[in-house]
């Protein structure tokens, strides 16, 4: 399988966030996180809003990521919590990118907005290739001894948070409902959209061979740039280029991966703009929420995990912008919702199987390994409890044709695929789980031809 990828990376600095320690830092601004509590800013523009919004994701156990509108507060944040921090490949087109060459894609070329030799360091060596200066180079190339490539690194702060752990909110004790994370993000280039010249030179040339894209990134972008100008041209670069893909090669599978936008009009023109060019598009419950709230669908049930109200949501969504498929990925449970004939549904079941295993392993080792170790190292996962009831609840709801650690049904004119996760009990890292899910259930999917 060769596949593009597009358009974010970057590197992530994890910092696991103790809450006798993280009270502590927060204790001089306690008024002005207060103020911020009461008014979710949705930015960082100051100490005082990155702890607003750290606090509130802890909790209500939900996750976020906000972007950093001041350098100030990204040194800030250096200072204090880079050495204390695990540095790892980041952003989602980086994070998928690794996943598909680790788990045995052709050949996997990705868009690179900073090609410094610490970011290539963390690309898999495996079926990465960077088109850079000309030639296609292996990413250990262009890594730690190559003194030819030079660039500003692209550090995102992602501060892990667990199940359990309690904080100082207000004077009182707020104890943590569930692991998740908040990511602070100061990212000029990744804000854009970015394309790499030689990337998008390489995959105008070669779109014929390429069997696949998967796209992310689209959620970086903001309303008003330094320089006065909006999303909306940088918006349109992309989905022109996605198009002329898929005008030169109309085999192209492309899924697109969304994340926690910035505004509702950013969503609704990204989501808008991706529907009549994607095959796919991957989005979790916070997301199918905010869709499902700007086109005045129900969205009644999704954020409590309920199995039937997700179908509902994802289905209706389709209906409206004639998508091919949606693609929901939980914590509890992953479901998809397309317009593939049931009988064809098992290559689409068994390639959900395969990403829930792909991401249970990732989640307890930190790492992919090849498939039979995922396959042995995920099976002494248990699948979690109220994904595993609310995918058997469905039978009361919706005709069932197949049934098998998880169910392939029938809703309107639509073929749904269910299946529970596997629970790490003690997760390395919950950070990019839901990239690794889908890009392991896409590569799944090419493979099987489905």
């Amino acid at each position: 399988m060769n596949i593009l990828c597009a358009y974010n990376a970057n590197i992530d600095a994890i910092y696991k966030v103790e809450g006798p320690q993280i009270s502590l830092v927060a204790s001089d601004y306690e008024e002005e996180i207060a103020a911020g509590l009461k008014c979710l800013p949705g930015s960082i523009s100051s100490i005082p809003d990155f702890f607003a919004g750290l606090f509130s994701c802890m909790q209500h156990g939900t996750g976020a990521e906000w972007m950093i509108l001041d350098k100030g507060v990204y040194q800030w944040l250096r200072s204090n919590f880079l050495d204390g921090s695990f540095l790892r490949m980041g952003g989602n087109m980086g994070i998928m990118a690794n996943v598909l060459s680790e788990l045995g894609a052709s050949r996997v070329i990705p868009n690179v907005p900073n090609p410094s030799p610490l970011q290539m360091s963390f690309f898999s060596d495996r079926a990465i290739f960077i088109p850079y200066e000309g030639n296609m180079k292996k990413s250990s190339h262009l890594s730690e001894g190559d003194s030819s490539v030079s660039a500003p690194e692209l550090i995102h702060f992602v501060f892990d948070f667990r199940k359990g752990d309690t904080f100082i909110l207000g004077g009182k004790e707020i104890r943590v409902p569930r692991e998740n994370r908040f990511i602070a993000t100061y990212d000029l280039l990744n804000f854009e959209l970015y394309a790499d010249e030689h990337f998008s030179r390489y995959a105008r040339d070669n779109i014929r061979d390429m069997e696949g894209a998967l796209i992310a990134g689209y959620h970086l972008l903001r309303e008003v740039y330094p320089d006065g100008s909006g999303y909306a041209d940088k918006l349109r670069r992309s989905l022109d280029q996605l198009s002329s893909w898929k005008a030169d090669n109309s085999k192209l599978q492309i899924h697109a991966e969304l994340g926690h936008f910035a505004s509702v009009n950013i969503a609704s023109d990204v989501f808008s703009g991706l529907a009549p060019i994607a095959d796919s598009i991957g989005l979790n419950e916070d997301e199918l929420t905010t869709l499902a709230d700007i086109y005045k669908v129900s969205s009644s049930g999704i954020l409590d995990m309920d199995a039937m109200s997700v179908i509902r949501t994802a289905a209706s969504l389709c209906d409206l912008f004639n998508i091919g498929r949606i693609l929901v990925h939980t914590r509890e449970f992953v479901i998809s919702v397309s317009r593939t004939p049931v009988p064809s549904s098992l290559k689409t079941f068994e390639a959900l199987q395969f990403g829930i295993r792909c991401a249970a392993a990732f989640a307890c080792t930190g790492k992919l390994a090849d498939r039979n170790t995922l396959v042995a190292v995920s099976s002494e996962i248990e699948e979690s409890g109220h994904g595993r009831m609310q995918i058997a609840g469905l039978e009361k709801e919706i005709p069932l044709v197949y049934r098998e650690n998880g169910v392939i049904a029938e809703y309107r004119n639509y073929s749904v695929c269910a299946v529970p996760t596997r629970l790490c009990s003690q997760p390395v890292s919950t950070v990019g789980l839901g990239d690794t899910v889908s890009s392991a259930i896409f590569l799944r999917e090419l493979e099987l031809g489905s």
